[in-house]
């Protein structure tokens, strides 16, 4: 059911289940959008799918969203909060509205809420919490944005050290904010050991998942790459992501066109983002294909199947979905030794090099491509079998995290009554 609504009216739903067997848990994010993919919109849709299926609780998901609505599906309530586009990337949007996000908030008054982004909302959290301490508070450390968003952006607009200052003050906001929740969980051990340079103890890792059912060498099409218009007998590159400068996208189109063209190399850049239009414009006279963002997650599997290696010039990655995505879906990885990389692609299911090295990465995309890698491809897909699922993920998250969080919270309200007392 599609409802616009106009938040601050005092209606909701203000019954809070009772019993610890089932609580009301709340996603709380800025990085969603329907139509531009990203991991964050991967594990909202995941997460929906593992509480609905395997436990009583009941979801409230809040994300921006072109109007104020609700959409109520059983168990599962979707609540977009109306939001500007972001500018440069249209496809997400911002909330700035944060008084209506803590109207939502008193009026479902959830037992648990989960941030997903560092800014601005996770502070409407934190005032909630404030006004009702029984409030279990998680937050997910999902982008390392001091390195990721402000260092980057940083040294575009200013000399270095105003920008690792810059960054310095970011680390400071990320230690203010982070302490004030009952637990902090990182994508990976690299990012944890940053939340311990903060002083943060209260943290796990949680490895995410990714559906080896639909990602699968099995969906492999002969056909894909003459559908893309694409020529060439040597191997189909392929990325699927923002085409922006966090994801460094440009160095992909630089690494390209430092492959020999006796290789018989084609690449497919699947997404979309600010720098996609310029990075078309670079490429004319080059086989490379931009068929914009996939929403059809079956589409996409059939994309990444259907390819040969997959190439990442990201740095900053924390977790790195799509790369787990690539290698169930049978391909090897060429990127660049930084982040979660290292983690993601270890000896024999790819080959890493340096960052901001178009020149490297090239050659690496050459190495592979004349060696194992065939055995890279089987050893990639067992790797993801044996060790990566959305049930492990989630069943981790309900299972040890919320579970952490919830008893931290128990305790904060006893505390409190003896103060009173």
């Amino acid at each position: 059911m599609n409802a616009p609504v106009v938040f601050g009216s005092g209606q909701g739903d203000r019954h809070r289940p009772g019993g610890a067997e089932r609580l009301l848990v709340c996603d709380l994010t800025q990085s969603y959008s329907p139509s531009a993919g990203g991991g964050i919109s991967t594990y909202l849709r995941e997460k929906r799918d593992y509480v609905l299926r395997e436990t009583p609780h009941r979801l409230v998901q809040i994300v921006p969203g072109p109007e104020d609505r609700v959409t109520v599906d059983g168990r599962h309530i979707f609540v977009e909060v109306g939001a500007d586009p972001v500018r440069g990337s249209p496809d997400y949007r911002f909330i700035l509205r944060v008084g209506a996000v803590r109207r939502i908030l008193a009026a479902y008054r959830p037992d648990l809420i989960e941030s997903l982004c560092p800014w601005v909302l996770p502070w409407a959290a934190i005032d909630h919490r404030r006004r009702f301490p029984g409030t279990a508070m998680v937050a997910g450390y999902r982008t390392d944005f001091p390195n990721a968003h402000v260092l980057r952006v940083g040294r575009r607009l200013f000399p270095e050290g105003i920008a690792r200052g810059f960054r310095w003050l970011s680390l400071g906001y990320a230690k203010i904010t982070y302490r004030e929740f009952d637990w902090v969980y990182a994508l990976g051990e690299e990012a944890r050991a940053t939340l311990a340079g903060m002083g943060l103890a209260r943290t796990s890792v949680l490895p995410l998942g990714v559906d080896t059912r639909r990602f699968t060498p099995a969906r492999r099409d002969p056909v894909y790459r003459g559908e893309l218009g694409l020529g060439g007998d040597g191997p189909l590159l392929i990325y699927a992501g923002r085409l922006d400068h966090e994801k460094s996208a440009d160095l992909l189109v630089a690494m390209f066109r430092q492959l020999p063209p006796a290789l018989g190399a084609a690449m497919v850049m699947v997404g979309d983002g600010k720098l996609r239009a310029p990075l078309m414009a670079a490429a004319r006279g080059l086989p490379i294909a931009f068929p914009g963002f996939e929403p059809d997650r079956d589409r996409l599997a059939r994309a990444l199947a259907s390819s040969d290696i997959y190439v990442s010039a990201m740095a900053n990655e924390t977790f790195g979905v799509s790369v787990l995505e690539a290698q169930a879906s049978g391909l090897p990885v060429v990127g660049v030794a930084s982040g979660a990389m290292p983690a993601r692609v270890p000896a024999g299911l790819g080959l890493l090099g340096p960052v901001d090295d178009p020149a490297a990465m090239a050659v690496n995309v050459q190495a592979l491509w004349a060696g194992d890698h065939r055995d890279m491809a089987r050893a990639a897909r067992a790797r993801v079998e044996q060790g990566f699922s959305w049930a492990a993920t989630f069943d981790r998250l309900f299972g040890e995290i919320y579970p952490a969080a919830l008893a931290r919270a128990a305790g904060r309200v006893r505390v409190d009554r003896r103060e009173i007392a």
